[in-house]
């Protein structure tokens, strides 16, 4: 297995340094951002009901940035510019600040929670307009380093 190390500037601006093991990186980053996703919308669920805090709610969009940036420098690994997608962080993180500042209610959630799941389509686009890229540049082999 191949090991390519990688630095790249996220939309947070401070540089990162990522190891990347292999070409099964970028589906290993998909799926796990996307089940932080699925975990962001059922976290707000149960903070509209009180069985969630608002940290934990920041704790998982934290992660979910996290995930973003591991999903982007994967895709980058094979020359795939990712930078369409760079203001999904922000965008979620605008509309999250905005629920989390009304009491948990159903209404609250179902203020915001299309707005979070728009976001979360466009993220979904944005992955899917990749696929075809990121498998032909597995087909020719090319890791860059």
């Amino acid at each position: 297995m191949r090991t390519a190390t990688r630095q790249y500037m996220p939309p947070n601006g401070r540089l990162q340094t990522t190891n990347l093991q292999s070409q099964s990186d970028v589906p290993r980053a998909v799926a796990t951002l996307l089940e932080v996703t699925k975990q962001l919308q059922e976290t707000l669920r149960l903070w509209s009901t009180s069985h969630a805090s608002e940290q934990h709610v920041s704790d998982v969009y934290v992660r979910l940035g996290t995930e973003f940036n591991s999903t982007v420098a994967a895709f980058q690994n094979f020359g795939i510019d990712m930078s369409e997608t760079y203001r999904i962080p922000q965008d979620l993180r605008a509309v999250l600040e905005a629920c989390l500042s009304e009491e948990p209610s159903a209404h609250a959630l179902n203020k915001y929670l299309p707005r979070v799941r728009q976001i979360i389509a466009t993220l979904l686009r944005g992955l899917q307009s990749k696929q075809a890229a990121y498998w032909h540049a597995v087909g020719n082999g090319s890791m860059r380093r």
